[in-house]
């Protein structure tokens, strides 16, 4: 099939599963979503300042939403219909990627169900993020490359380039499918291309569209880098290769398994797969990577899989052939599966009701950072944060209105931070403080003052910087995290300490 066109029949099809992903996204958006989320939040004050790179990530993502929300706004609805575009293309691209090994209309549904259905793809792009464009690249660098190997059009490395670039502009684990196409040139026939200057000129195209992320941290003392290794020792460091294993198989859906390991045997063990195994070793590649860097979240890799559930459901179609009932022990338990774990990755029903859901069936996920929570992590933090910003608000407009000018509120974390000033055109707020990633270089330039607002802590901690201090309100919300909730609310006077000093000791990349 490799240099055939697509039956139309096909293409009608792949095009309807994505249209369909496209109008249950929008549904669940418009009648279920809950808040905005935590780093929503974050991502709409980097749009705020556009730049070529940020502490903790790449600056496509945001110039995308910056553009965005110019031409619509920033409501919580309107910028999630940029990931219910994406994943929609995504879909698409898997459905196509399909047809291309030859997979039929089974392999297909298979394919697209599967990956529609796994939590990880339901979760990560139910919010504005990043992460929804990395799936996208992934599919799209993968689909060139297997172009590249079913056709030998060398010319096709220069799309490859470009779309690795913007991957990469994106979202550095990008490096990650480079690595695995690397090894998947080395280790195959496709060798044959670095006798060619095309897989190079694709390096230079990538680099320079990655260049100017490069050249934001050498200018800012490799800030990423700090990131990462702050994530990585301090963040996740009670993850070890087990756990990494483990949380693949919950979030990819566990009865997906049967899916995704038939990817493997049809990548590198099947007579016909094989001879796509230049693009299995993306995936494999990634595995090993990932694995023996001893404290990753399985949800690093899950853009990977995307590749495997292809492979997989032709796998399956195949074995269908002779087997007709194969097809349906694999793809029922997947679909049932998927739809009693969705409540737990997409906001689908109102938080009470999804708790007596998860009480009913007895899956109370952990916290991604070990903090026992009533709700999941990924709800709770899309709860609390207008109620934060109401009760801020309430404390500076207690302030002598002289006063007021001079005033700052201090907050410990993006989240905050970002609350404070998304919510300031509704509610009256002071200039904010924050030494959590790139607040910490927003928060340099500050005028003379005299009032500082503090969220959370304690007294005799904020006494050690300023003279006077007192308690002016109080936080408290609703299914929001523990260390978002319960917070007083301080008024502080007499700086001790320059609010230089105080940045530069509270610093934090993480």
């Amino acid at each position: 099939m490799e240099n055939e066109k697509i039956p139309r029949n096909l293409l009608i099809i792949i095009f309807s599963i994505a249209l369909l992903n496209l109008a249950v996204y929008l549904v669940t958006q418009a009648f279920f979503a809950y808040g905005i989320f935590r780093d929503e939040l974050y991502y709409l004050a980097c749009s705020n300042r556009p730049d070529f790179g940020y502490v903790d990530h790449p600056p496509l993502s945001i110039w995308v939403l910056a553009f965005w929300k110019s031409l619509f706004g920033d409501s919580t609805f309107v910028i999630r219909i940029v990931p219910a575009i994406v994943t929609t293309i995504i879909v698409f691209m898997i459905g196509l990627f399909t047809a291309r090994f030859g997979g039929n209309k089974v392999a297909v549904i298979i394919s697209t169900v599967a990956v529609m259905l796994s939590p990880i793809f339901l979760g990560m792009n139910t919010i504005y993020s990043m992460n929804t464009f990395d799936f996208l690249f992934w599919i799209s660098s993968a689909y060139i490359f297997l172009r590249i190997v079913q056709t030998g059009n060398s010319k096709l490395w220069l799309l490859l380039g470009v779309v690795i670039g913007l991957g990469l502009l994106n979202k550095t684990s990008m490096l990650w499918l480079c690595a695995g196409i690397f090894i998947g040139i080395v280790f195959t026939p496709l060798r044959k291309e670095l006798k060619t200057k095309y897989p190079y000129i694709a390096a230079v195209i990538a680099l320079i569209i990655f260049s100017p992320y490069i050249i934001w941290n050498i200018t800012h003392d490799f800030a990423h880098l700090e990131f990462m290794r702050n994530a990585a020792s301090r963040k996740y460091d009670g993850l070890t290769p087990a756990s990494f294993i483990l949380d693949q198989i919950l979030i990819l859906n566990p009865f997906s398994i049967l899916i995704w390991l038939s990817g493997i045997i049809f990548y590198f063990i099947n007579k016909e797969g094989r001879q796509f195994r230049a693009v299995g070793f993306i995936w494999l590649t990634t595995f090993i990577i990932l694995f023996i860097n001893w404290h990753s979240k399985g949800e690093y890799i899950a853009a990977a899989y995307q590749i495997l559930f292809v492979g997989g459901a032709v796998m399956i179609e195949k074995w269908s052939l002779n087997k007709y009932w194969i097809k349906y022990a694999v793809a029922l338990p997947v679909v049932l599966l998927g739809v009693a774990l969705a409540p737990f990755a997409r906001p689908l029903l109102n938080p009470e009701k999804f708790l007596e859901y998860q009480n009913a069936i007895g899956l109370r996920p952990p916290s991604n950072e070990g903090h026992e929570t009533e709700l999941p992590q990924f709800y709770a933090d899309m709860f609390g944060w207008e109620d934060l910003a109401k009760n801020v608000s309430k404390v500076y407009l207690s302030l002598p209105e002289a006063e007021r000018e001079k005033t700052l509120v201090y907050c410990s974390n993006y989240g905050k931070a970002g609350a404070i000033e998304y919510f300031s055109k509704k509610y009256p707020m002071p200039k904010v403080v924050c030494p959590h990633n790139s607040y910490w270089y927003w928060s340099k330039e500050t005028n003379e003052n005299s009032t500082i607002i503090i969220i959370g802590g304690d007294i005799e901690e904020h006494l050690e910087s300023l003279e006077e201090v007192y308690e002016a309100g109080y936080h408290q919300t609703k299914y929001a995290m523990p260390y978002e909730n319960n917070l007083t609310i301080f008024v502080g006077r007499g700086f001790k300490r320059s609010l230089e000093e105080i940045r530069q000791s509270d610093k934090i990349f993480i």
